[in-house]
């Protein structure tokens, strides 16, 4: 069995690196909601103080909704710069929902009231931000406290936005799925037919399944 990682490594991955640039600023970049049936997709870009330990910090997919609403509070608190950005549905119709997310990525970066040094991008596929340099970290989340706050602040965001959106659809049930392709999810849009806010080109391949009788 594989040895459990200890979260301390994400910050020394972090300390890693900044021993690598001058000035040692480092930028954390991760996106959420690429999956989903519908809304925007966010990003969020952080700056964690050198010295200051967040206590729990993780990939948010491997918290609880309880823990990351209460870390969301705590990074915003202690980072030294942060920015939570987002693509449209629009957008990601147009771009297609990859180079969305790069958009998201680097419309944060570049809302940050510092200017990184260099910016570590959750994944394999790194925006282009004019100016900055960007490194790719597969499962970063996993294994930078930078990303994993990112991906803290991109969750939540993104999952309240969701709420508000149920408050608008009430009949999709946002709230409860957060616009992921789940069997309820399915049966509201059975229901109901789509709302302005779901991606259509997401819903194609249904659309296309149905209509075959398969």
């Amino acid at each position: 069995m594989a040895e459990k990682k200890d979260l301390n490594d994400l910050y020394d991955y972090d300390d890693a690196i900044r021993n690598e640039i001058s000035p040692a600023l480092l930028c954390g970049t991760d996106e959420a909601g690429r999956g989903p049936l519908a809304g925007d997709v966010f990003a969020a870009a952080v700056i964690l103080k050198k010295d200051v330990r967040i206590e729990g910090i993780n990939d948010s997919k491997k918290l609880t909704e309880k823990k990351r609403s209460k870390l969301y509070d705590e990074i915003i608190e202690k980072a030294d710069a942060y920015c939570i950005a987002r693509a449209s549905v629009d957008e990601i119709e147009d771009i297609n929902i990859l180079n969305a997310a790069m958009l998201a990525m680097r419309r944060a970066v570049e809302g940050l009231g510092i200017k990184p040094t260099l910016v570590i991008a959750d994944g394999n596929k790194c925006p282009d931000i004019p100016d900055i340099k960007v490194r790719c970290v597969i499962k970063g989340d996993a294994v930078s406290a930078s990303i994993a706050a990112a991906s803290v602040l991109a969750k939540v965001a993104r999952d309240r936005y969701m709420e508000e959106l149920d408050k608008q659809y009430p009949q999709y049930c946002f709230a409860k799925h957060k616009g992921y392709g789940t069997k309820l999810h399915y049966q509201m849009i059975d229901e109901h037919g789509p709302s302005p806010v779901h991606r259509m080109s997401f819903l194609k391949k249904y659309y296309d399944k149905k209509g075959s009788g398969e």
